[in-house]
């Protein structure tokens, strides 16, 4: 494991959500602190506060949009490559856990609990490190 993946799972256990565990875990690679980062994660997490996609998986878009997009705000070029990307992290993950819906993982929706919130984190950042940052 990783110190990054590590680092994500002592967020995690310093009470940020997953969203801001994985995001802060690496923010400092694209120049933002780490204030910054937990703050634009803060909604994402309990599945963007409805149980929905997994704060984990949307703060694996959040980290890929820091490491692909081109920022250039009157012609921005970079969309197609950064859905390309998300959509493969995100079939690498639902791979792992059957879903990306934080009540399905959860177990909410009636099924068994398909993972932990720490599982969901370690799988997240285990998939950025190896589909977007070992580019």
């Amino acid at each position: 494991m990783s110190e990054r993946v590590k680092q994500a799972l002592a967020n995690h256990k310093k009470g940020y959500n997953c969203a801001q565990s994985v995001v802060c875990a690496y923010c400092d690679l694209f120049g933002i602190d780490e204030k910054t980062a937990f703050k634009m994660a803060e909604a994402y997490g309990f599945g963007m506060g409805t149980m929905g996609t997994c704060g984990a998986v949307t703060a694996m878009a959040m980290v890929a949009g820091m490491k692909l997009s081109d920022g250039n705000l009157d012609a921005p070029a970079t969309k197609k490559s950064c859905y390309g990307t998300m959509k493969e992290m995100t079939n690498a993950f639902l791979e792992k856990n059957q879903s990306i819906n934080c009540s399905d993982i959860k177990g909410i929706t009636g099924g068994s609990v398909l993972r932990s919130c720490d599982g969901c984190i370690e799988d997240a950042a285990s998939i950025l490190e190896k589909m977007l940052l070992a580019k």
